[in-house]
C-alpha cells in the first residue's frame, strides 16, 4: 500500500539557493534530505542512530533530537518506491508531486548545489516528478515545519486536489473583538507541535511524556512495525500508558482503528505487571461517526480543542 509524504528540498531562503535546487531536483528525478554531520546512517539500527544523533547534536532538545532520529529512519527504512511525495516550498507552496521510484541512497557530493559543509545533503531518493500541480500557492501556511513529514491519504489529497485559491472560512467576531477562526493558522497541521511544547501545562501533571531507555521520547513515538505513535504518555496514578493520537485530517474510522492498533502494540510490547493501556483522541469538532464508535470502546476518550486569538489595546 503507498504511503504520503511532505519532503522540503531545501530551505525557502535564501531564494536563489532553493531555485537552484530544486531545478536539479526536477532534472535529475531526485529529492534529498541533510544531517550530513552524522555520515552515512543508511544502515544504522534505530539504537545506533538515536546515539548518534545525540553524540552529534548534544546541544539540541530531546525532543528535537528525538524528530531528527524520526525524519531520518523514515527516509531511510519507511519511504519504497510506488509512495507519494509532495515538494513543498516553505510551508505555503505546493512545488511538484511525484511517485518515489527507488530506495534512499547515499551519495555525497551528488548536488553541486549542496556541497557547501552548512548545505550538504548525502541522502536522496529518485522521483519521478509529475507535470501538475506544479508550484500551488495556497493563501495560508497548510504544511508543517518539520523538512520530511507523512500524510494520511486525506491530507495528501487535500493538498494536490484543491484549489489554490480556497474560500476563507467565516469568521465569528465576539463583542470585545475576539476573533475565532479554528483554520486561520492551519492549527490542526501545527497541534502535535504544540501539545508537546505545553504538555505539563495542558495535562496539569497528571499525564507524562513517555520515555524509553534509548532516550527517545514519546513524541511520534516509532514502533518499527505498525507506524509512529503521534504522541505516548504515561499516567502516574494509574500505572497507564496513554496513546495520544490527533485526528488531523483523518476519518473517524481511520484514527479509532489506528489507536486501537497503536494501543494493542504497546499492550503488547510495553506493558508489564498488569499495566493497561489507555487511548485519547483529541480533534476539533464533534462527529457522529466518532461518538458511535467510542461508546463501544471503555478505555478510549476524545478532548477537544479550541483556540482564541484577539488583540487588546492595554493589558490586564
Amino acid at each position: 500500500m503507498s504511503r504520503y509524504w511532505v519532503i522540503a528540498p531545501v530551505e525557502s531562503r535564501p531564494t536563489e539557493l532553493f531555485d537552484k535546487v530544486w531545478q536539479f531536483d526536477l532534472d535529475n528525478s531526485l529529492i534529498s534530505v541533510g544531517w550530513a554531520e552524522l555520515g552515512d546512517v543508511s544502515t544504522m539500527s534505530r539504537d545506533a542512530l538515536i546515539k548518534a544523533v545525540a553524540a552529534t547534536y548534544p546541544e539540541k532538545p530531546q525532543a528535537t533530537k528525538g524528530l531528527i532520529v524520526n525524519m531520518l529512519w523514515a527516509f531511510w527504512h519507511e519511504i519504497r518506491p510506488d509512495d507519494f511525495v509532495i515538494a513543498r516550498r516553505g510551508r505555503t507552496v505546493l512545488t511538484a508531486v511525484g511517485k518515489v521510484v527507488s530506495a534512499a541512497f547515499y551519495a555525497p557530493g551528488k548536488d553541486p548545489f549542496l556541497a557547501s559543509p552548512k548545505n550538504s545533503h548525502h541522502g536522496f531518493l529518485e522521483v519521478e516528478w509529475q507535470e501538475q500541480p506544479r508550484n500551488k500557492k495556497f493563501p495560508k501556511i497548510v504544511f508543517p515545519m518539520y523538512t520530511l513529514k507523512d500524510l494520511s491519504e486525506v491530507e495528501y489529497r487535500s493538498f494536490v486536489e484543491a484549489d489554490s485559491n480556497p474560500i476563507a472560512p467565516p469568521q465569528t467576531s465576539e463583542p470585545d473583538g475576539a476573533v475565532e477562526d479554528y483554520d486561520s493558522f492551519g492549527l490542526e497541521k501545527h497541534l502535535e507541535e504544540f501539545i508537546v511544547s505545553n504538555f505539563k501545562t495542558i495535562f496539569k501533571g497528571e499525564l507524562l511524556m513517555y520515555e524509553d531507555g534509548t532516550g527517545a521520547d514519546g513524541q511520534q513515538y516509532e514502533t518499527n512495525i505498525i507506524g509512529r505513535i503521534d504522541i505516548l504518555a504515561f499516567e502516574p496514578k494509574s500505572n497507564s500508558f496513554v496513546v495520544i493520537e490527533l485526528k488531523k485530517g483523518s476519518t473517524s474510522d481511520q484514527v479509532v482503528g489506528q489507536t486501537l492498533r497503536y494501543m494493542g502494540w504497546v499492550k503488547d510490547k510495553l506493558c508489564k505487571d498488569g499495566q493497561v493501556v489507555k487511548g485519547l483522541i483529541i480533534c476539533l469538532e464533534s462527529d457522529p461517526k466518532l461518538d458511535y464508535a467510542i461508546k463501544m470502546i471503555n478505555n478510549i476518550d476524545v478532548k477537544y480543542y479550541e483556540v482564541k486569538f484577539k488583540l487588546k489595546e492595554t493589558p490586564k
